[in-house]
């Protein structure tokens, strides 16, 4: 193997996202494996305070990139500069989070080495010195071990929830180091951000989610899981026929086709679990589900199970947890 494992660290104006600590948690899990030391890579036009914030994990060192031409994204940019640092660092495997942002940029940036870019991984493992990843394919219905030619550099990004961020281990001194990198013409020029309406909210950083599908029955009934919610200090969320009543808006769905979710604790309500709805919660920490239908998919993930009417044991739990927070 060569140097150790490269984790880009995907930012907005200085601040990483939650992704890009999933990102270090996989890097350190799979180091941990192969005995090779993780390092982190941080782009922008200034982003000296971010790379300290990094150099607290547990990591060999952060590389710092800076350019005013790498202030706002742009694949043109990003990619010479990765390229060059990849090729300066020289590391076995480059670990990336499955965003937006990195689906643009990513696979040019492999072609640039040409190879491949295992994409969309939930987890990865070292047998016999054979790198080899898991992907879900068909809306998670199946997973496929992909297996690396093994020759360095390896590109991989790892999907949402498949690694929790509180994983990624502190309690280091990296040292920070700064690269230079010429950066060629950039054919683009980014428009202003896209400004989300201003009820979308981000589940992905909730820690507490209360999900409520079919077996709430009627809108009305919402207020049930409102009030869990509220005594227990999470967000509510839906599977995709609450939102597609209009029950709940859209940027609160659960699912392939809406948010991938992680949270410490995650109660589904009346949720019998089609696969495309575990796939954006199933990496939860604890599943809690509530469901009358005992052959309910959800159990088949859940931690804890409740096989009842979800309108008597809702309002019995949230009165429960107000007691042991002293509410009642």
């Amino acid at each position: 193997m060569s140097n150790g494992i490269l984790v880009f660290i995907e930012n907005k104006g200085g601040t990483a996202n939650r992704s890009s600590f999933e990102a270090i948690a996989a890097a350190q899990a799979f180091g941990s494996q192969l005995q090779q030391p993780v390092s982190a890579v941080v782009l922008g036009s200034d982003v000296s305070a971010l790379a300290q914030e990094i150099a607290a994990y547990n990591i060999a060192r952060v590389i710092t990139v800076s350019d005013p031409k790498l202030a706002d994204y742009t694949p043109d940019a990003y990619a010479d500069a990765l390229e060059q640092v990849v090729k300066q660092t020289d590391p076995s495997l480059v670990f990336l989070t499955h965003t937006y942002q990195v689906r643009d940029f990513a696979p040019k940036l492999a072609a640039r080495f040409q190879k491949s870019l295992i994409s969309d991984c939930i987890r990865a493992k070292a047998d016999n010195g054979k790198i080899g990843f898991t992907r879900r394919i068909f809306l998670g219905k199946l997973d496929a071990d992909v297996s690396s030619d093994g020759e360095a550099p390896v590109f991989a990004t790892f999907q949402t929830g498949a690694y929790r961020p509180d994983h990624a281990t502190k309690g280091g001194s990296a040292a920070v180091e700064n690269m230079t990198v010429q950066i060629g013409d950039v054919r683009m020029v980014p428009e202003a951000p896209f400004q989300e309406a201003k009820q979308a909210v981000d589940l992905t950083k909730a820690e507490v989610i209360i999900a409520v599908g079919r077996g709430i029955k009627s809108k009305d009934n919402l207020a049930l899981a409102e009030k869990l919610a509220e005594v227990l200090g999470g967000d509510l969320a839906a599977s995709r026929p609450i939102c597609d009543a209009e029950w709940l808006p859209i940027d609160r769905q659960i699912g392939s086709s809406g948010q991938t979710v992680a949270p410490k604790l995650y109660i589904a309500l009346g949720i019998s679990g089609a696969i495309q709805h575990l796939v954006g919660m199933k990496n939860s920490g604890t599943i809690v589900a509530i469901n009358k239908d005992p052959e309910a998919p959800i159990f088949d993930i859940a931690d804890y199970g409740i096989v009842g009417d979800l309108f008597e044991a809702v309002p019995v739990l949230t009165e429960e947890v107000r007691k042991i927070k002293g509410l009642a």
